[in-house]
Formats: C-alpha cells, structure tokens, sequence
C-alpha cells in the first residue's frame, strides 16, 4: 500500500466532498504504486483522509472511492451500484432504460452505466476502475440479471488515462435494443450510434418541451436519434421538422417517427443546421418553436472563445427563424462553458436582433444524472426555454 501525501491546504477541497486530487497538489509519494493501484491520502500533517485509485499518467491523480481506511471494495461496489438502480427507479418507476451509474455523482469515479432494458453499457474513464472491471460485470450479472454488458468508450477520455480505446464485449452481445424514454419509443443500434447508444440527460428536457408543442410548427436542430421533435409530435405538434448533418441520425430520427406511428406533418433534412437556419432566413420559413442542442463545441478552455461565438450565432440565427413570441429551447453540453456566461450569449443573441430574450425555464441533466454540489465537475449540460420578445 502507497501513501499520498497531500501539499498544504490541498485537503481542503477533499474533505468538503471533492474526490479528485490533482497531480499539483501531491506533496510527495511513499512507495512506489503502480497505476490503477488503491492509495491512502493524507494532508500534509500525515492525518489520513481518504482511499482513491491512483495514476501517475494522469492530471487526477488519485480518484477517491471511500473516506474510510478498511472497506471490502467488492462490497462497496455492490452497494453503491445497488443504491443507484434503487434511485433510478425511484424516480423513473415504469421505465427500464435510464444512467444506472453517473461516475463521480454516484461515489463511483470514472466509471458510466447506461441500462438499456437487459442491455448494460459501460464507459471507463479510470485506470483503477478498469483494473476491477471483473467486479463490476459480475454484480451487473448476478445482481441485476444483465443479459448483455459491453464497453461503448470516447476515446478522448480514455487517452487522457492512459487507457486503450478498444471497445470489449463482457457477456452476450452488442444487438439492437427498442427502449422507451417514458414516452417515446426508439431503436437503438449500438455499433453505429454516437455514446453508449442514447443521450439519457435529455429526457426530462424532452419531456418538458413537449408541454409547448401543441398544434405548434416545431423545428428539431442537431435531432440526432429525434428525442425532441419525437415528443413534440407525440403531444400533437402540428408539424415537425427534423435536421441533422449525420445521415444515419436522420434515418434514425424517421424510423422512430414511424415506430411510434406518429401522423403529423414531417420533414427529415440532412443538413448542416447553421446552413439550414440561414436558407429559413433566405425563405421567411418560420417555426413556433425550436431547439437546438448541439455537441460540444468547447472540449477545452483554449477552445471557448471559438465555442462562445458559434453558439452565439447558433441561437441568433435561430431566434431569426421564430414566429412572433415564438420560444426557443436551447441546450449546451460545454462543461468549460458556465451558466451565466450561457444566457449572456442567449441575451446578446437576442439583443442583437433587437428583441428581448424572456428566460422562463432552466434545467441541467435529467434526474438519472445528478450531481455533487461539492464537485462542479459532475454539472455539464445546461437548457434554457426562452420567449423572444419584439
């Protein structure tokens, strides 16, 4: 067993719930631990404060798993994993498909679950977690009775740790899956859909958006798999147009429309959304309402000035294309992008047009994602419904 010994002042962070100690704040290291090995932490008066997977390669050093010296790990896990299934489905009582596990936010550091009915898919983000991976296939598989478990991982994180980018099957097979968001049904085709197959933090957004959908002329922008305009139409939309760069997403976005047997007006675009947007302007075509959730324009901090002005643009050419009073939800998945900077560039956009911006709802992820208020790290997605005022 390695000790970590903490600089001065750096347990500070730690002990209020923060469970990332960074390669700058370790003092020195007694003991040579390998990476993925389990290291006690101590401040720098050699007081001992938690057990956490260390690695070497990485800026996060050590990843916290308990504040206690002597613990089963096979037990935590079980525990742990347990909890947030029992949570999910809590809040989430008639659905199947849900984040079972959101890394950090549920004490399990780098490490996702994402429950597709029988379906588990994981991403691994830690070395440790990756060199006790065996624990976790084995409670997915006895505990929660998982017919199928495999890896869907992003590469850029793996790299940051030092960790192959090689997807692995750990039992059955990686098929199709038809799952429900509580509402809606969708295909799941995990060889060619983006993350582990569905994007979960999205669901209550979707949910709430659909309220203002009714006999509306909805726009669905960076659709993906459809979720947005799926429940619109769902609540009786008027008509709905879905656009999406990826041909496969707006083949995805019509199949599910048809699964569902949605009849109201539809139109399937493959296109660039910033294109399409200008063309509605060239056309005067209008919408009642529209979203647009974008990936992540800023993967990192050097990358945010750009990102700043693409979803300035992104929103002003959106609110151009609204009816009057028309609302627009609009989503950033930026974790580097704050939400206050968030709806000043929602507010300039408006201004710019010389319209007012009305901010009536604000959300993050969905209630399967939750976070630590001692860790800023677990808040990333942003939402806001907007009311665009002459």
């Amino acid at each position: 067993m390695a000790d970590i010994i903490l600089r001065k002042n750096e347990d500070k962070r730690i002990k209020k719930g923060h469970l990332w100690v960074f390669s700058n704040e370790i003092s020195k290291v007694i003991g040579e631990p390998l990476n993925g090995d389990i290291v006690d932490v101590y401040d720098y008066q050699n007081n001992f404060i938690a057990k956490g997977f260390y690695n070497k390669h990485s800026l996060i050093s050590v990843r916290i798993i308990s504040k206690q010296k002597e613990f089963d790990l096979r037990e935590l896990f079980e525990q742990r994993i347990i909890s947030a299934y029992n949570f999910r489905k809590l809040i989430y009582p008639n659905r199947n498909s849900f984040r079972l596990v959101f890394s950090e936010s549920d004490l399990l550091p780098g490490l996702i679950i994402d429950k597709y009915n029988d379906t588990y898919v994981l991403q691994v983000y830690s070395v440790g977690m990756e060199r006790k991976i065996d624990i976790i296939i084995e409670i997915l598989d006895k505990k929660l009775k998982a017919q199928n478990i495999f890896s869907k991982n992003d590469e850029y994180f793996r790299q940051l740790e030092g960790l192959s980018v090689e997807d692995k099957i750990y039992k059955g097979e990686m098929r199709q899956e038809i799952i429900s968001d509580g509402e809606v049904n969708y295909k799941i085709d995990f060889k060619s859909a983006h993350k582990t197959g569905f994007y979960f933090d999205q669901c209550d957004n979707r949910l709430f958006v659909s309220k203002f959908c009714k006999d509306k002329d909805v726009l669905d922008c960076f659709c993906n798999a459809g979720g947005f305009g799926l429940n619109a139409a769902k609540q009786g939309a008027k008509s709905v147009t879905f656009v999406d760069s990826s041909k496969k997403e707006i083949e995805n976005a019509e199949f599910n429309f048809k699964l569902n047997n949605f009849s109201c007006k539809s139109k399937f675009v493959e296109a660039d959304v910033f294109d399409f947007l200008q063309n509605c302007l060239l056309t005067n075509e209008k919408y009642d309402v529209i979203i647009v959730d974008p990936p992540a324009f800023a993967k990192n901090k050097k990358s945010l000035p750009a990102a700043i002005k693409g979803y300035e643009k992104l929103n002003r050419l959106a609110m151009s294309v609204l009816n009057d009073n028309g609302i627009l939800f609009s989503s950033s998945c930026s974790y580097h992008l704050k939400e206050e900077v968030f709806i000043s560039i929602i507010n300039n956009a408006a201004n710019k047009l010389k319209k007012k911006a009305q901010l009536f709802y604000f959300n993050n992820a969905s209630l399967d994602h939750p976070f630590l208020p001692s860790m800023e790290e677990t808040v990333y997605l942003k939402f806001a419904g907007v009311r665009i005022l002459n």
